[in-house]
Formats: structure tokens, sequence, C-alpha cells
């Protein structure tokens, strides 16, 4: 089912979320199918959306769907950072369509999870998948992009495109 995607300065977004128990998969179910259901709307709307944290539909627990080249739920996400090495990115929320934030990301992420089974997985994201990543696990501890700025001045309005 869609969902509305909260929007920045509601305050559900700054909630640091609880994790799943493994009881709760039929649960997490339900929910994995309303992300899915809200980015693809999303990116119907605006073309753009890989993924998406439970919080942006007001569900404050720990789980992040994401579709690239097929559909990945990591529930009860931990990251890890193999190297210091950091990228500059543009970033964009589904939160915010349209305003983009200059951020500072690692290069590489290593993010422990669950999957759907409740078996412990691993993955090793680079570039722009390891930025897509963090961006979302933030979510799950109520800090937004915006927040992430590098300065005052690292804000844009527009297309994404237009500025890589």
């Amino acid at each position: 089912m869609i969902k509305d995607i909260l929007l920045l300065g509601d305050p559900r977004l700054y909630v640091t979320c609880t994790e799943y128990r493994k009881e709760n998969l039929k649960d997490i179910e339900t929910v994995v199918s309303d992300l899915h259901d809200t980015m693809m709307e999303y990116k119907r709307i605006y073309g753009a959306g890989r993924a998406i944290a439970a919080p942006q539909i007001g569900i404050q627990k720990r789980l992040l769907y994401m579709y690239v080249d097929n559909p990945q739920v990591f529930i009860n996400p931990v990251l890890h950072f193999p190297t210091e090495e950091k990228m500059t990115v543009m970033d964009d929320c589904m939160s915010f369509p349209g305003l983009l934030v200059k951020v500072e990301r690692h290069k590489e992420c290593i993010i422990s999870y669950y999957d759907m089974n409740w078996k412990r997985q691993e993955m090793h994201l680079k570039g722009d998948l390891s930025e897509l990543i963090q961006h979302e696990f933030d979510h799950l501890d109520g800090v937004l992009a915006t927040m992430r700025a590098i300065d005052e001045k690292s804000f844009f309005y527009g297309n994404i495109n237009n500025y890589r």
C-alpha cells in the first residue's frame, strides 16, 4: 500500500528507531510491501528512488528497503567502515524532494543485517551504493542529510543531474 512519505520538519523523522525481533517477521512483510509500493510511486512521480527507510513512512523500526537490480531488505542493520576514505556527494531525499545537500560520506561500507529469513548477512558496498545505504541508515538514527551538510552553503534546489 502506498503510504505518505514524512517530509522535512516532521518530528517523527528525528527519532532513533528500535530494533525488530524475530517474532515480528510477519509484520515486517507488510512494512516491506508498503516501502516497495511507496518507493515505486515516488519513482513514478519524480523519476528517482533506489531505497527507503521505514521511518520515512512513520514506522519507527530499524528496517531499510533497497531496489537497485533486485529487492533487498535490511533488518536491524549495522554499518562498519573498512577505510577512512571519504567522498563528497550531492544527497537528495524522498523526505525533501528537489532539495540537494552537499555531504561527505565514506567511499566504502560493510552492512551487517538480518534478511527476511532472519539469517545474518553482510554486504560490502562501494561508491554510490555505499553513499545510498549510509543515507538510509542515518534515517534509523533520526539523522537527515540536512544535518550532515558540509557547510551553510551546501544546499541546492533543483534536479540532482544539474549538479553532478
